[in-house]
């Protein structure tokens, strides 16, 4: 029994440092949330008056773009994964890596070949262990992305984009990422970024109006100078930074939301479990308790009959 006893009692220390490091975890996640939640809105308004530059160069003018016109065959896409760093955040890699999986199938079946890019350890190991190639990848970034981060990642999509197909160029870019929409709702989702589909900013346009179609359809007239090329060389590099940067922020506040629910129920399973190992623990030493009375007062009775007998 004092053998059980021992066993009961260190599972309790072992689960009650563990609990310690989960609810560490949980407050750290918990303080990083805000900022990177801050970060997200304050990206915001600069995307969404990009997009809406690009989408009126591209509506308004008949400019025939490399980025904005649609190839006649497409071969070949890149997907640019955003996934986390480290673990820790419950089945947040594991529902991007499966909305991934499903771009990377449909983009088959659709004849193209696939170059994968990642951001983030998880996704680079996920692809790595499965013997698949990987054209590039960054780490270290995913919870703290920073504009240069963004950059770096948009000149090496769009060096891809520009090359020859022969030269492992690609004629589509998609990203894959999860999307914050509140601390308990996030949701992976993937998107087409190269070439440019002027739907996408009528969309944030229409969703940063007030939503009337007077206040849509309100668009100014445009002249460009020195050409809408030149224009649109200039703002669709920035409008592939803004757009990678707004994925990484809210990726990054995805990540911390899940890591602190995540660490929220780990802490609560601890705590069931430290009431059951000291439930058992106790009775395991009122059992003990129990044995050690039945063999003194079964001592008592084979001493008094012993007596009795002399």
């Amino acid at each position: 029994m004092g053998a059980q006893q021992r066993v009961f009692k260190q599972k309790i220390r072992s689960t009650s440092s563990l609990r310690k490091i989960f609810k560490a975890m949980e407050l750290i996640a918990a303080s990083r949330i805000q900022k990177a939640i801050a970060r997200s809105q304050a990206a915001s308004p600069y995307a969404n008056a990009l997009t809406r530059a690009v989408s009126a160069v591209a509506s308004e003018s008949n400019v025939d773009h490399v980025l904005t016109s649609e190839p006649e065959n497409v071969s070949r896409a890149a997907v640019l994964i955003v996934g986390p760093d480290r673990g820790f955040a419950g089945a947040y890699s594991a529902n991007l890596l499966r909305e991934a999986e499903e771009l990377i199938r449909l983009l088959h079946s659709e004849g193209k070949d696939v170059s994968l890019f990642t951001v983030g350890g998880k996704a680079e190991n996920y692809y790595t262990f499965r013997d698949r190639a990987i054209d590039q990848a960054w780490t270290g970034i995913s919870e703290m992305p920073t504009p240069e981060n963004a950059r770096k990642i948009g000149e090496a999509l769009l060096q891809s984009f520009n090359a020859e197909s022969a030269e492992g160029g690609v004629d589509e870019i998609y990203i894959v990422f999860t999307k914050f929409v509140s601390s308990v709702k996030h949701d992976p989702e993937y998107r087409r970024l190269l070439p440019l589909e002027v739907v996408d900013a009528e969309e944030v346009t229409t969703g940063a109006s007030s939503g009337s179609a007077k206040d849509a359809a309100a668009f100014p007239l445009y002249e460009f100078e020195p050409s809408a090329e030149a224009v649109l060389d200039s703002l669709l590099p920035r409008y592939i930074d803004s757009r990678i940067l707004s994925a990484l922020l809210s990726a990054s506040a995805s990540e911390q939301a899940s890591r602190q629910a995540a660490m929220h129920t780990a802490t609560e399973n601890a705590d069931d479990l430290i009431k059951t190992y000291t439930r058992l623990a106790n009775t395991a030493r009122q059992a003990e308790i129990t044995q050690e009375l039945t063999e003194i007062v079964g001592g008592a009775d084979a001493l008094a009959a012993s007596s009795a007998g002399d």
